[in-house]
């Protein structure tokens, strides 16, 4: 991360930073940015919330512990990062807000039963924000990644394989089948909606949930 840090203050002639913060534990995240915000007094203009997903799993056979802890890492984290950034965003009349979620907002994906409620519980978070901070030039969206080629994706593909017993490859190629771009996302790709949510090209897209995923959701 140092490394690059130290590239982009030199290439882009500008002061980059970084913190770090467990999620797990959101009492330390909100020191640590408070801690940040007090020894920088500029702004944030962007937030994009990206948090690792909940291991897969039936709903039903999910502990209670395991809601809990899938909400508390990503709505209330994200929720502590907003508050703590949204009165920069209104002193500057710009502000995005962006949240790295999952197509299962729109279609429940099979056993990622604690992922699909927490996700969706973020969608309704970002909606109700996006109608509350709209008209302080803040918006709030949401990316909605398909399959996308990931370490995550990787782990599932691995999981879906030991517990079938069918190979990866078959099990790859039947992902493919379900997409009808017929691939697999690239993380750039993802970096490209985010990138264009995030600029003033974007100013008057607010409150949605942006699919990225090659056609694969099935509904509008």
């Amino acid at each position: 991360m140092k490394q690059v840090i130290n590239k982009l203050n030199v290439s882009q002639n500008q002061r980059h930073d970084y913190i770090v913060a467990d999620f797990s534990k959101p009492d330390e995240l909100k020191n640590n940015v408070a801690e940040y915000l007090a020894a920088d007094a500029s702004p944030v203009h962007i937030l994009i919330n990206n948090t690792g997903g909940p291991a897969a799993g039936k709903a039903i056979d999910a502990k209670p512990e395991e809601f809990v802890n899938a909400f508390q890492t990503h709505l209330i984290c994200n929720q502590i990062l907003a508050q703590s950034l949204v009165d920069g965003m209104k002193s500057e009349g710009y502000g995005r807000i962006i949240n790295v979620i999952s197509t299962s907002v729109k279609q429940p994906i099979p056993n990622l039963g604690v992922s699909n409620t927490i996700r969706g519980a973020v969608a309704s978070w970002a909606k109700t924000l996006a109608g509350e901070l709209g008209e302080f030039g803040i918006t709030v969206n949401n990316v909605l990644p398909g399959f996308t080629r990931t370490a995550r994706l990787a782990s599932i593909i691995n999981n879906k394989a030991s517990k079938t017993g069918d190979s990866e490859a078959n099990i790859t190629a039947e992902m493919h089948h379900e997409t009808p771009a017929k691939r697999f996302g690239d993380a750039s790709e993802i970096a490209d909606a985010i990138a264009f949510l995030a600029s003033p090209a974007a100013s008057y897209i607010n409150g949605i949930n942006l699919p990225v995923d090659g056609g694969r959701t099935g509904c509008l």
